[in-house]
């Protein structure tokens, strides 16, 4: 008999109250079939679905939220959200994360845009070169692709 044909009748033996304290404790039951349970989302993926809802909130220089943003009021406010603390400023940003090449990106990372040594705006990776941004005046929270290589990319620990 092999240990997967064991299970039914070893939880049977041990009564459903038994098969739950397991699980309450953080241990596990093999089952034919059973898929394991998908880890927390990370905080830059909480943050990702945050900016994400806030689509069409309108652009509002030096806004963080909840309704109105700024390219790094809305960064700042998906990531506190999230669980993490960021400064205020696209450039002060840029230099509280670690930095990471285009190959190392992953949904969730900042993605700065920069003319020379200058961050001037921040965005949140989406993916497939999208980034979730409050982009200017007169505009909205939007999802749009990526327009430059002019871009460094930051993820939050």
């Amino acid at each position: 008999m092999t240990a997967l044909n064991r299970v039914p009748s070893l939880l049977t033996r041990a009564g459903t109250a038994s098969a739950l304290t397991i699980a309450a404790v953080g241990g596990s039951i093999v089952a034919p079939g059973a898929v394991a349970s998908a880890a927390p989302a990370s905080p830059g993926t909480k943050a990702l679905q945050i900016a994400a809802s806030k689509k069409g909130a309108a652009y509002q220089w030096g806004a963080t939220g909840p309704r109105r943003f700024d390219c790094s009021g809305l960064t700042l406010y998906a990531y506190k959200k999230a669980g993490k603390r960021l400064p205020r400023t696209a450039s002060a940003q840029y230099n509280k994360t670690r930095h990471i090449t285009v190959s190392q990106r992953r949904a969730g990372d900042l993605v700065f845009f920069h003319s020379g040594r200058t961050v001037y705006h921040v965005g949140i990776y989406a993916g497939k070169g999208k980034i979730w941004h409050s982009p200017k005046t007169g505009d909205v929270v939007r999802l749009q692709k990526i327009w430059t290589k002019n871009v460094w990319y930051g993820r939050i620990s």
